[in-house]
């Protein structure tokens, strides 16, 4: 059942409620401070009826009637959302430390192993230590250095397959997903767990696991009724704590066997001193004695499954986003490609120590993670206490708190026609030292704060080099042979990570010399 018609059947006895309501709970005597602004609440839904199949859009429309910072309630539960630069920094630095917790929703506890994972863990001591793990060992700066082989090669086979495609209509979500998760699968796993033909024996085909993937993104992104009505989640009215479920023993399978292959390599690894995968620093912190919190087989599970998904799903989506924005914007390919031949010439790959040479690259990622961030309402926090922030307002404890990307990518204060896509803000104007790195509020795609994505960095690696590549190694147009670049449809598809609703469609012809496209 949808969250829509749920809503629409629960109207019809509200009025008798609401009277009932008013009988038996008394008004407090105390006196209290103000609510923040926001629409009236209905009881027992409170504003779910106002959320659409496009939450951020329907919280961007609230906004712009009750201000960027209001209140609403889903069923039993206060939630905050706030929409812009200055109410974004207020949870995310000011009161970062009240509001770093996560709200305990159902897809946390079904899909990552009982908010195991960094993205749903609550905040303490074993958010904390994964958190020191992350930034210490997995994501250090010379621990990504070490992988970049792997992404080297990886992108020279992702040139050469689509070379092979040459002039003919691609739907390039898939090719993208493909090479993206062929870097974080060597790279957290030691090596590709999938397979790419039917020939192939593998655990999980290529296919599947990106069906795997999605419906993850899915089921981490939904408003699920019985997270906000818990008198009614028994019912799972929407069936989204079943799928959970049955996703969840699919990634058990595939979990199992990745870790059983790794715990019978140990001895090997630590004696000839073997290249280590991310599972395989995992391993050796659950081995830990000193480990102020003892990991399970499942909490290394939870780790896995966040890094597979984190880096996989949001990397390609971004760079099929920004060549979407790119083919409806023809012009601006010209003039990435005019510095592609300036700074890389035509005789090789653009290689990861050629981006900072590559501003117009980075103008483009910027300006696609504004327009289209990769979670448009970053995940949710938590307030651990009861918080005054100004304006006579008080935020309780408990309260659920969206921040909302996308309507602040949208902001006309901040941004000079914000609905169109101009990467040259990033270079001149006010807008030039704006960066994603959590510090600069008007453009926090990878939040901020403690509760920052702790790979952004590696995203951000990902993201840009297959970009320019892309960009590089092939001219592009757009598959219909009758489709105009101004009717090219951008509906989104909300999620966890929001991506487009009808894959990019594209064909393109090679601009280096053919030996380049050779696999290494």
């Amino acid at each position: 059942m949808e969250l829509a018609t749920f809503c629409a059947l629960l109207l019809v006895s509200l009025a008798s409620l609401t009277l009932l309501q008013k009988v038996l709970i008394p008004k407090k005597a105390h006196p209290q401070k103000p609510f923040l602004p926001g629409p009236k609440p209905w009881p027992i839904i409170g504003n779910l009826n106002l959320i659409g199949n496009l939450p951020h859009q329907s919280l961007h429309k609230l906004s712009q009637k009750y201000g960027p910072l209001m209140q609403l309630k889903f069923g039993s539960f206060p939630v905050v959302v706030a929409s812009s630069a200055d109410m974004a920094k207020l949870f995310l630095k000011t009161y970062d430390h009240v509001f770093a917790s996560r709200p305990q929703l159902a897809a946390g506890k079904l899909t990552t192993y009982n908010y195991s994972n960094i993205t749903w863990a609550p905040y303490g001591p074993y958010w904390r230590q994964g958190r020191r793990f992350c930034l210490n060992e997995l994501f250090s700066s010379k621990r990504l250095d070490s992988y970049e082989y792997i992404r080297v090669e990886e992108m020279r086979r992702f040139m050469s397959r689509l070379f092979a495609l040459s002039g003919k209509p691609v739907a390039l979500k898939e090719k993208l997903t493909r090479a993206t998760l062929s870097v974080i699968s060597r790279t957290v796993l030691g090596k590709k767990y999938f397979s790419e033909s039917e020939t192939e024996e593998s655990i999980v085909k290529l296919e599947e696991f990106q069906e795997m993937l999605d419906e993850l993104f899915l089921l981490n992104g939904v408003f699920n009724i019985g997270d906000w009505i818990p008198w009614l989640k028994f019912l799972d009215l929407q069936g989204y704590e079943k799928r959970m479920k049955a996703l969840k023993k699919r990634f058990d399978r595939f979990h199992d066997h990745v870790l059983d292959e790794h715990k019978a390599k140990r001895v090997g690894v630590v004696k000839d001193n073997v290249a280590k995968d991310m599972v395989d620093l995992l391993l050796e912190l659950a081995e830990n004695p000193d480990l102020e919190v003892k990991l399970s087989y499942d909490n290394v599970k939870g780790f896995i499954q966040d890094l597979l998904a984190a880096g996989t799903d949001s990397s390609a989506s971004t760079v099929e986003w920004a060549l979407s924005e790119l083919l409806k914007n023809p012009n601006l390919i010209g003039k990435a490609t005019e510095e592609l031949d300036k700074v890389i010439g035509k005789t090789r790959w653009v290689s990861e120590k050629d981006l900072p040479q590559l501003p117009y690259i980075d103008a483009i990622t910027k300006e696609t993670l504004r327009k289209h961030p990769v979670a448009v309402l970053l995940a949710p926090h938590l307030a651990l206490d009861d918080c005054d922030v100004g304006g006579g307002y008080r935020i309780r404890r408990g309260t659920t708190v969206f921040i909302n990307a996308w309507s602040m990518g949208r902001d006309p204060s901040v941004w000079d026609a914000p609905e169109e896509f101009r990467p040259e803000r990033f270079l001149a104007g006010k807008n030039k030292d704006v960066n994603v790195k959590g510090h600069c509020f008007e453009l926090v795609p990878f939040g901020s704060g403690r509760r920052r994505c702790a790979g952004y960095s590696l995203a951000l690696k990902l993201i840009s080099s297959s970009l320019a590549n892309l960009l590089h190694g092939f001219n592009w147009k757009l598959g219909g042979t009758d489709q105009r670049a101004e009717d090219l449809d951008m509906e989104e598809l909300y999620g966890f990570a929001t991506v487009r609703k009808f894959p990019l469609v594209a064909v393109m012809e090679p601009r280096l010399p053919a030996h380049l496209y050779d696999q290494p």
